[in-house]
């Protein structure tokens, strides 16, 4: 539903009223901007320029799509380019920090869960309670009821997410699609919604900031290239397929994982099925 890489610098200033006067020259200057940082690249599209002041710096968040790669360099390089541009035609700025971690990159962030970094995508199932009788042994209201409790216990534990366990179906992807591995630590950012229909049970999953690719970095070792391909996902113009593949491996491993505790299932699992059995 969204797709978005950024770079953050913060522009340094002498006084709080040269970065409030800097905003407005942002604004104004926007197209020449964008123009000096697409220079730099043949897929990256600059889309906006977020604008935070705090003290005597104004802190922004370069926005751009990246075609099928993920995009870090390429939108490090970009950003490179637009702050040089700025620093040569706007004489008040003092300096400039290439990123001042308002992106939050390799890291989870409140910031990227509400504006997005990487692909933001949603995934979504109603199962008939037949279905989870059948299959996962347990009930809608039953599987409902553990979610609601689990969770009140991850908000009186302070975590960030209320889904089950994201990061390894991410990092079982990640690894074997060729991804990086340390965007394991922001792409696992999840929220989960769930509601009853009947007697079939609603679930939902939104990660705000998946960054996969289908092109660069490991995707084009052999293994991960076959393991694209037999996803259907090799080749231009695929990126957002994976990024629905990974939110549907999330979603479907949340409940299994839910069902198991709840049919009093989840330690045999391990014992019977687990690598060195």
């Amino acid at each position: 539903v969204d797709d978005r890489m950024q770079r953050a610098p913060a522009f340094l200033f002498d006084s709080a009223r040269e970065a409030r006067d800097f905003v407005v020259w942002l604004d104004e200057h926007y197209d020449e901007i964008r123009e000096a940082a697409e220079s730099s690249t043949s897929t990256g599209k600059l889309i906006e320029i977020e604008r935070y002041h705090a003290s005597r710096f104004v802190y922004t968040r370069f926005d751009y799509t990246t075609g099928d790669a993920a995009g870090q360099n390429m939108v490090s390089k970009a950003t490179w380019f637009a702050c040089e541009w700025i620093k040569k035609n706007y004489p008040p700025l003092h300096d400039y920090m290439l990123d001042a971690q308002l992106s939050t990159d390799k890291k989870h962030s409140q910031i990227n869960t509400l504006k997005t970094r990487g692909k933001r995508v949603v995934a979504e199932i109603t199962i008939p309670g037949e279905i989870l009788e059948k299959h996962m042994r347990v009930t809608a209201r039953q599987i409902y009821r553990s979610r609601q409790i689990a969770t009140q216990g991850g908000m009186m534990a302070g975590s960030a997410a209320n889904t089950p366990h994201p990061a390894n179906g991410i990092a079982a992807t990640f690894i074997a699609t060729g991804q990086d591995e340390a965007n394991v630590a922001e792409s696992q950012a999840a929220l989960g919604y769930a509601e009853l229909r009947g007697d079939a049970y609603y679930s939902s999953i939104t990660l705000p900031s998946l960054i996969v690719a289908t092109y660069g970095g490991g995707t084009a070792l052999p293994t991960q290239s076959e393991c694209l391909k037999v996803l259907g996902c090799d080749g231009p113009g695929k990126v957002r397929k994976l990024a629905e593949i990974v939110a549907a491996t999330v979603l479907c491993g949340d409940l299994s994982l839910g069902s198991a505790v709840v049919a009093d299932e989840w330690v045999d699992a391990h014992d019977q099925l687990g690598r060195n059995r």
